[in-house]
């Protein structure tokens, strides 16, 4: 990679001099991964091509293993087109014996893990289709990544993308994690869902290599990595480096010796040849058995997970209104996101995430993430423009969309008629507020459809919504028909009182030292530990009335300005909050270290210390807590007993993606914290469920990760009864990602309400719709229903349905049941956290 130093290349000289001179021992039941990883965004020089070329036909025992990103070859044809056309000839043999197979198609090398399921399968997707034009009849076999690019629902997307094979190993990259060690040779690596997969793990006796922090020891078939692997009882072990493109080393281990020539393989002969009939263990990984961590807390970091978070959200929901104005009206619209998509998977490229202020100034990582996801949004916009004005209603008509699975009430604001009423079909007056110039509304939508609502004439009525009240302690009162908060303003504006009306339950751990909803961290060059509770607030009521009512606190932590904004909606069990941090220098927040004595071989390293960072804290009075939280196309019941480590060697998956679920131990009660941006969350025994909202300090490499203006950061809170899949955490949690999208026109209506497709009761989320030539593409996730038999219904015409693979192979005809409405009905077999993709054609 572009981000190893130069150090780190004299350490490889010296250690693989060390490993050569020692193989012989077993060479001839060692085998390796050798290969390239990076790309044209990475890393990949012009001369590669030739390189590689002449290195295969120089070294004929040579075998290598790619993780190239897809759009390199459409250089490399450009600038060496004679190298290119050789490479490609080599390229041609696909044979379980050819000495070349591509390990990665990923369009952009993402670490998968910190990204939406649908954008994962966006990134093998559009990369395969990338390579087969660029080489006809290649084939993908086998998994496999230099870095820790894992997720434990990969089983279930790499089979249904024709994979047969996948390795967990990462040795020679693990400065953002590694895998668990667990097994031996062969593993089969169970997802979430049950599928599984033929695996390399990591294996139980592949330690940490000492006195690195990017290597485990089966990095170069060094004789104490393979008599370990032996001794237990893994016949035929395998180390593994897929070097950066540009090293010129050619073959990774010794050339001169016969030996380890034969060591070579690609994974497919491995799988296939060399340990054919050997029997695998079963392993169902969870998502705490994928060890990573980044610079969480960063400003940079947060405003990259920000960004793509936000391209993301924008672009699944664009495709998902192309598909509605498709299935709405008589046009064939065919929106293309090719670009869009393009753009936003680039911005979810490791590099981007692990080395974001690499580059010229100007041009770093960071920078053009911000270019790439202000394009994907752009575009996803005007798409979304052209979408909802194709079907948008008559007169002063309101068309309020609902992208989601499920029937919703929101708020929605859209831009005010003076002297005008809100009705909906029935005309009924709906409650509405103004707010400026425009007005707020609840809104009632069925599942991935529409609803229509109009304005007339009139006065609104007095109706009754959220009250705020200001007692005489400072104290003030914020009460809606679910919830009653109290927030103190001489403890920083800290929430002190929050019952839940309807299962009579107070939230707050009144006993714990933290205040709930504070900001808590240790200012290192400003005096230590500080909180916002010890700071006055002034506290502003923005909006109060039957809709909405929203709190601004404003306090200050260290001498830094905060502002935090609380927001009730009137039957809305989501409780809305941001936090905005003036920062005016480069405030130091986090654990300490001293620069002069640190070595980036260090296992410790302050980044890793989330104890010591910024967070927003809440202190939950719930007994015997247990936590909850999803990854992509997964949930996991975490068996941390705290989410705190300092040291390289004890990095623990305590990443939030979407949402973390705190539930009292029996199971009755809890409450979701859902973020705007992938981070990592704190919870211990005795420390309260938290969110990192900054850390200012040594990062990698000993790099300094600095804060250099505002930081803002939305989040939410939703409390529950139930566990997470009977509360519909994870519906609540898409439904805040993808707002309710309301538009006005003049435009004569196509109908009134309508509901489009309809999964009400099974439990199943729609992680995507996107439209081709003959109807629509439908994928489904099973996030809350049990395993078994599924009905759907959909409310537009449709000749056939057929469920298709990822790589579009048919996977079965689907009984299509007329109904007395028009509607139709199809049914289908999923397994909880399994998904599904349906060819509807029209």
């Amino acid at each position: 990679m572009k981000h190893i130093l130069k150090s780190r290349i004299k350490l490889f000289c010296a250690a693989i001099a060390f490993a050569c001179a020692g193989v012989n021992a077993h060479a001839q039941q060692a085998y390796f991964i050798d290969g390239y990883h990076g790309g044209i965004w990475g890393h990949y020089p012009d001369w590669n091509t030739r390189f590689m070329v002449d290195m295969l036909n120089k070294h004929p025992y040579w075998k290598i293993n790619l993780e190239i990103e897809p759009e390199t070859w459409d250089r490399a044809a450009k600038v060496d087109p004679q190298a290119f056309a050789e490479f490609k000839a080599l390229m041609a043999d696909q044979s379980v014996n050819g000495r070349m197979e591509y390990v990665n198609p990923a369009y952009a090398q993402s670490y998968m893990y910190n990204i939406d399921g649908e954008s994962i399968i966006r990134q093998l997707g559009y990369g395969i289709k990338k390579l087969k034009a660029t080489f006809p009849g290649i084939q993908f076999n086998t998994y496999s990544s230099e870095e820790p690019c894992f997720t434990n629902a990969l089983p279930g997307i790499l089979r249904s993308y024709g994979f047969k094979y996948a390795s967990l190993k990462n040795p020679n990259t693990c400065f953002g994690g590694y895998t668990k060690a667990f097994g031996g040779e062969l593993v089969n690596w169970i997802g979430p869902d049950g599928s599984a997969i033929t695996t390399v793990p990591r294996y139980a006796v592949e330690q940490l290599e000492p006195k690195s922090t990017w290597q485990t020891i089966g990095w170069n078939n060094s004789p104490d990595y393979i008599n370990a692997a032996l001794k237990y009882g893994i016949k035929h072990p395998i180390g593994m480096t897929l070097q950066d493109a540009g090293w010129k080393n050619g073959p990774f281990l010794d050339q001169k010796d016969p030996a380890t020539q034969k060591q070579y393989t690609t994974w497919r002969n491995y799988f296939e040849q060399i340990t054919k009939g050997e029997k695998a263990t079963d392993w169902r990984v969870s998502q705490e058995d994928i060890l990573v961590s980044l610079v969480w807390g960063s400003q940079v970091t947060q405003q990259i997970a920000q960004r793509v978070r936000a391209a993301e959200n924008k672009i699944l929901q664009a495709e998902k209104l192309s598909a509605i104005a498709a299935l709405s009206g008589d046009n064939k619209l065919t929106a293309n996101f090719d670009d869009a998509w393009r753009m936003l998977m680039l911005a979810q490229h490791h590099d981007c995430w692990i080395v974001p202020y690499n580059g010229d100034k100007g041009d770093t990582w960071a920078d053009k993430v911000k270019g790439w996801t202000a394009n994907t949004i752009r575009q996803s916009d005007s798409l979304t423009k052209a979408s909802i004005n194709k079907t948008a209603q008559a007169g002063n008509i309101i068309t309020v969309y609902n992208t989601q699975a499920h029937s919703r009430q929101q708020a929605v604001s859209v831009a005010l008629s003076a002297g005008m009423v809100i009705r909906d079909v029935k005309g009924n007056t709906i409650p509405s507020q103004i707010n400026g110039d425009s007005v707020l509304f609840m809104a009632n939508v069925p599942s991935f459809g529409y609803a229509t609502y109009r304005f007339e004439k009139g006065t609104a009525k007095a109706t009754p919504g959220v009250k705020v009240t200001k007692l005489a302690d400072g104290k003030y009162v914020v009460e809606s028909d679910l919830y009653s908060l109290t927030i103190d303003a001489y403890k920083g504006g800290s929430i002190t009182a929050w019952y839940d009306k309807r299962y009579k339950k107070e939230l707050v751990d009144k006993q714990n030292a933290n205040g709930f909803n504070s900001l808590r961290g240790n200012f290192y060059e400003d005096g230590g530990f500080k909180s916002s509770k010890n700071s006055p607030a002034e506290i502003t009521v923005v909006e109060q009335g039957p809709v909405r009512a929203t709190l601004l606190i404003a306090t200050n932590i260290s001498g830094t300005k905060v502002k935090q904004r609380i927001s009730l909606v009137a039957n809305d069990p989501v409780v809305d909050m941001r936090v905005d941090i003036d920062w005016q220098r480069n405030v130091k927040v986090g654990e300490y270290v001293d620069k002069s004595n640190y070595k980036w071989t260090d296992y410790k390293k302050p980044f890793y210390n989330d104890s010591n960072k910024l967070l927003t804290v809440f202190p939950l009075a719930l007994k015997d807590q247990k936590v909850y939280k999803n990854a992509p196309f997964e949930v996991t019941a975490s068996k941390l007993k705290s989410t705190f480590f300092n040291s390289w060697d004890s990095i623990k998956n305590n990443v939030i993606l979407n949402w973390v679920d705190v539930m009292a131990g029996d199971g009755s009660y809890g409450v979701a914290l859902f973020t705007d941006h992938t981070t990592s969350y704190t919870h211990g025994d005795n420390f309260p469920l938290g969110l990192v909202a900054q850390y200012s300090g040594m990062g990698l490499w000993g790099r300094d990760y600095f804060t250099d203006g505002p930081t803002s950061i939305h989040y939410a809170l939703l409390p529950h009864a139930g566990l997470w899949d009977k509360a519909g955490i994870w519906s609540a949690s898409a439904g805040w990602n993808e707002p309710l999208v309301a538009s006005v026109s003049n435009a004569k209506p196509l109908s009134v309400n309508r509901s489009l497709i309809d999964v009400e009761k099974t439990g199943l989320a729609i992680t995507a719709v996107t439209n081709d030539e003959k109807g629509i593409l439908l994928r489904l996730f099973n996030a809350e229903g049990a395993s078994g038999n599924k009905a759907i219904k959909l409310n537009f015409a449709i000749k056939k349905a057929e469920l298709v693979e990822l790589d579009g192979r048919d996977a079965g005809s689907l009984i299509v049941k007329k109904l007395n409405n028009g509607s139709s009905q199809v049914q289908f077999s999923m397994p909880k956290f399994g998904f599904r993709t349906l060819h509807l054609v029209r």
